[in-house]
């Protein structure tokens, strides 16, 4: 690896270690074993690092919510989908040292630079996500869909990231997500 791969794999093992917040230009070289300068070289800034670092560690969990395993349950769009899909996502969020609640950390910094970094990819995210419960490749899943139906499910991800960093015994798991979204079907359908 070079310094640009050698800074980001450290940026990634500090801010699960420390958080955003907390993190140093210098814990960031301690743990890629690189310099300072190296830093503003490949990426700009300590936080545009850090904004990288976070969105890469958000990408690696992506199989994660697959289970590690190759048959994902249920048919594409599927209530069946939709409760295997968000179980798992779940269970990523049981796990110590969550990328998630580095998540609820991340949305409260107001540093435009990160903020940038993060908004672009949103739509990304949205995407994937869209993918996977519906059963598409990610580069078939359009910019409208990816910006309506993959904000709603960033929606869902996110109010279920707070719930789970506030408080994890009373949280949502798969079961009861999908419940919701039956009774909301259901509700839809009479109307």
């Amino acid at each position: 690896m070079g310094h640009r791969e050698d800074l980001l794999e450290g940026a990634k093992r500090c801010l699960l270690e420390k958080g955003f917040a907390r993190t140093t230009a210098r814990d960031i070289v301690k743990a890629s074993g690189t310099n300072l300068a190296s830093i503003g070289y490949h990426y700009g800034s300590k936080d545009a690092l850090l904004a990288q670092a976070y969105i890469a560690l958000v990408e690696n969990m992506s199989g994660a919510f697959e289970g590690g395993g190759p048959e994902i349950e249920g048919a594409p769009g599927s209530l069946e989908r939709f409760r295997w899909v968000w179980s798992n996502i779940v269970g990523t969020m049981r796990e110590p040292g969550s990328v998630w609640r580095l998540s609820m950390e991340v949305m409260t910094i107001e540093l435009p630079e990160v903020r940038d970094h993060l908004a672009r990819a949103q739509r990304e995210g949205g995407r994937g996500l869209v993918a996977l419960l519906m059963g598409v490749p990610e580069e078939e899943v359009s910019d409208e869909t990816a910006d309506t139906l993959g904000r709603f499910y960033l929606t869902l991800m996110t109010g279920l990231i707070a719930q789970w960093t506030f408080d994890p015994k009373t949280a949502p798991d798969g079961d009861a997500l999908t419940e919701g979204l039956r009774q909301i079907v259901e509700a839809a359908a009479k109307g």
